[in-house]
């Protein structure tokens, strides 16, 4: 007697289920994407309550995302077995009794250690949920982990802009209680949405990107080389990435203009971020994930220099605007690579280790940003420190693509 087909085969990649899955993806991460910018908004006003320096007041960050860092390898290795809905709805109640918990905080200390809470609740819904969608897609991988990666930055969008509401209000403590009830009533349910198991990959229907000559498993070094190389790229790249992420707020401040207009101009950078990841997953579809992040980079570290001359309120919205632009696909693209070069079933750790990269180079970034502050009197220094690790990681970009095309030679041959 014949057996009905399973329902995992009858799915094809890119398929409709992959899509409305997509959708879902992006709505949890716009959700959990709280736990990366809610300190950012609050970073003035934890500063004032406790009494502390602009490098002290920094370590919070730092905490979260070394928080995130370590979730994004030990959960995403859980993801290549379990699949991504159990660890999801962990990342739920973790986040949210981060931010509930660190509403009652009664020393820097202690609220330090509860944000790290919140960076691996917070984890899930980025490395591990782009490695999980990047196995519903083939010919349209690129835009889909780019589309994934966007909620990270929605949330910047959403979450400042309700924040600086809300602040004045109720206070920091009273916002973070309502965040953190908020990501447990929505996070927990809607992962039941996210049960059901990949597709099987389309044998020999591999994506063709133009203008790309390399077979996928050619790569242009070792496995462990690439992996290493794309770790200090990723560090590199997220030093320069934090400087006006993390503190753009407190910048405006020291330049007169407030918090609410900080908040704007972080919103403004990651509504760019938004544009410039899905055009960046457009563009690496057809020339790859290696030429893309070179370009993002170049375009970082062009943006970056700009913050030096201009500082006036009209060319800070502008410079902000032109900074999200320009790098808003950077980190995506080496999901992209991994996929591109490396095994499928070790997709989960093999994003979770360069994800981790990017975040200790923002955590890196942001406490550094904050120390050459208290150092210098300004922020310029810290923009010139940024553009220098940007160059580091052009240069790792470059020696990747130069091997490739030497490797696509071979190969021809």
């Amino acid at each position: 007697m014949l057996q009905p087909v399973p329902e995992v085969e009858k799915r094809r990649p890119d398929d409709k289920e992959a899509w409305l899955r997509l959708g879902i993806c992006i709505l949890l991460g716009t959700i959990a994407g709280v736990g990366m910018w809610a300190f950012v908004i609050a970073l003035p006003n934890v500063q004032a309550e406790f009494s502390v320096v602009r490098g002290e007041a920094s370590l919070p960050y730092t905490s979260m995302m070394v928080g995130f860092a370590v979730g994004n390898v030990i959960i995403g290795r859980y993801v290549d077995r379990l699949g991504i809905a159990i660890p999801m709805a962990a990342a739920g109640v973790s986040l949210g009794l981060g931010f509930i918990l660190s509403a009652f905080a009664q020393s820097l200390w202690q609220f330090v250690f509860l944000q790290a809470l919140v960076g691996l609740g917070a984890s899930t819904a980025f490395g591990p949920l782009i490695a999980d969608i990047s196995h519903w897609f083939e010919r349209h991988r690129g835009v889909a982990v780019a589309a994934a990666a966007s909620g990270n930055y929605a949330a910047g969008v959403v979450w400042p802009t309700m924040m600086k509401f809300m602040l004045p209000d109720i206070g920091w403590r009273m916002t973070f209680l309502c965040i953190g009830l908020f990501c447990i009533v929505t996070i927990v349910p809607m992962t039941l949405l996210l049960r059901a198991r990949p597709p099987a990959p389309s044998a020999g229907n591999l994506p063709r990107k133009r203008g790309i000559r390399q077979r996928p498993d050619s790569p242009p070094f070792s496995p462990a080389v690439l992996q290493s190389l794309l770790v200090v790229a990723g560090l590199a790249c997220c030093v320069a990435m934090s400087m006006p992420q993390v503190h753009i707020v407190a910048y405006c401040m020291d330049l007169g203009y407030g918090v609410a207009r900080g908040a704007e101009m972080l919103s403004l950078m990651l509504a760019g971020g938004i544009l410039s990841r899905l055009a960046s997953g457009v563009l690496a579809d057809h020339i790859g994930g290696v030429r893309t992040l070179l370009i993002g980079s170049v375009l970082q570290g062009l943006s970056l220099l700009l913050y030096i001359p201009f500082n006036g309120l009209t060319s800070l919205y502008i410079v902000s605007l032109v900074f999200g632009l320009a790098q808003g696909g950077i980190v995506p693209c080496y999901a992209i690579i991994i996929r591109e070069y490396l095994p499928a079933h070790e997709a989960g750790q093999r994003v979770g280790i360069i994800i981790m990269a990017t975040i200790v180079g923002m955590a890196v970034g942001g406490w550094m940003s904050g120390w050459i502050y208290d150092l210098t009197g300004s922020y310029r220094a810290a923009f010139i420190n940024g553009i220098a690790w940007n160059i580091l990681n052009v240069t790792v970009m470059l020696t990747i693509l130069l091997r490739s095309r030497r490797t696509a030679a071979t190969v021809e041959a």
